[in-house]
This record gives structure tokens, sequence and C-alpha cells, in this order.
């Protein structure tokens, strides 16, 4: 049996433990004991860029949010449907440590030394304030992204559905995926304002047993004018 390695680790203020960890070759984020991302998210992770990113392919200068660093596979996917050069990813991201561990372990990902993204400090709803409907598209993966208040999701939170629905486009997309139903999600975003279309992910393309994720698109319907 080949060993667990740790590759970083660090305690963070509330006592609990933040670490990126690899065994057989693959990579893996734990929090408190608990899987954040690696293997079992990475299909729906990139699925979640690469679909919610699709409708603005013509865009000049699209403009992407995404809610955590992660091990950047939703900015992957993105930047992939997204090539850009004026293409801006905005990467909601509260542990800093995060962007060091990408530049030292995970030199081969297009993430934190690409020069199109900028990684935020705060998740939270007040960091759409200086966004007056110019983002493109909020992406956010359920089983990776930043918390809310009270361990709560992001989207959970009526004042960040709010915000979102006030800095997106007309027409534009929050995209969120799961690796599990999400009680009451469609009713939350309707509420909020959106249209929301549910999709499911194949998110263990080379297995026997399929395992299936869900992705929710909620658009943003376009104005009267």
């Amino acid at each position: 049996m080949k060993p667990r390695l740790t590759l970083a680790e660090i305690t963070l203020p509330d006592g609990t433990v933040l670490g990126l960890h690899e065994h057989d070759g693959r990579r893996y984020l734990q929090h408190g004991g608990i899987q954040l991302a690696g293997p079992a998210t990475r299909a729906s992770e990139q699925e979640l860029g690469r679909t919610a990113c699709a409708p603005f392919r013509s865009v000049k200068e699209p403009k992407i949010w995404i809610a955590g660093l992660a091990l950047g596979e939703v900015l992957a996917g993105a930047m992939e449907t997204l090539p850009q050069k004026r293409a801006t990813f905005l990467i909601a991201e509260p542990w800093p440590e995060l962007a060091g561990w990408h530049r030292e372990f995970l030199p081969d990902c297009p993430t934190v030394n690409d020069p199109r993204v900028e990684i935020l400090p705060d998740a939270g709803p007040a960091v759409f304030h200086s966004h007056d409907q110019d983002l493109h598209a909020v992406l956010v993966h359920a089983d990776t992204a930043p918390q809310a208040e009270k361990g709560r999701a992001l989207f959970e939170d009526r004042r960040w559905l709010a915000a979102v629905h006030g800095a997106l486009q007309p027409g534009g997309l929050l995209g969120i995926a799961s690796a599990r139903p999400l009680p009451q999600i469609e009713r939350h975003l309707a509420r909020a304002g959106f249209e929301v279309v549910r999709h499911e992910i194949d998110a263990s393309p080379n297995a026997r047993r399929p395992r299936r994720h869900f992705l929710w698109l909620a658009r943003k319907g376009k104005s009267d004018d």
C-alpha cells in the first residue's frame, strides 16, 4: 500500500487543520479531516467551469468570478473555455496559503501565475458591491467553495444571492455544482430572480459504476430595453 504524503499543512485561526496531501500520485485538499477537493470532485469542478462559461466564448473581455481556489479545477475548466487574452478570472479565496501551495506543489496548473487571474480575500456578499452588472458568470462548487457564516453554503444566504444577481450582467449565469442533491436550491434561486436549469454530470467517466454530480445554471433574465 502506497503511503499518504502530507505536502503542506496549516492550523487555521479556528483551530482546524487545512492540508494538501498526495496518495498514489493524486493530490487532494483536506480540512478538519474532510476531503474538500481532489479526484472525487475534479470532473464536476471542470465541467462547472466549462459549461457555465460556454455562452461567453464570443465575448472579448469575459469577467468570471469563482468561489474558492481549491486545486484550480473550476478555474481550469473556465480558462479552457475562455482563452481570451483580455479575460478576467476573479478567485475569492479566504485561505491565502492556497496560492502559495499552488506555486510550490502545483506549478503545472494554469492558476495563480496567469496574469488574467486575481485572487480576492473575501467570498461574502460585500465583494460584489464593486461589480454593478459587469460579471458574466459566478461559479460555485458546493463541495470545494468557501462557506458563508455559521457554516452555511454561500448560496443559502439570501443577501449573497441578491448581491450576485446585482453583479451579473443581464443574461449572466450563476453556476452551482454539487456531489449531492441540494434541497430547495431551485426554489432559492427562483426567489432571487434567476431562471434555473438542472443538469447531471458523470463525475467518474472511467468507472464501471457511474457517479452522478449535479449542476444548476441560474440565468439572470435580460432587461426589457
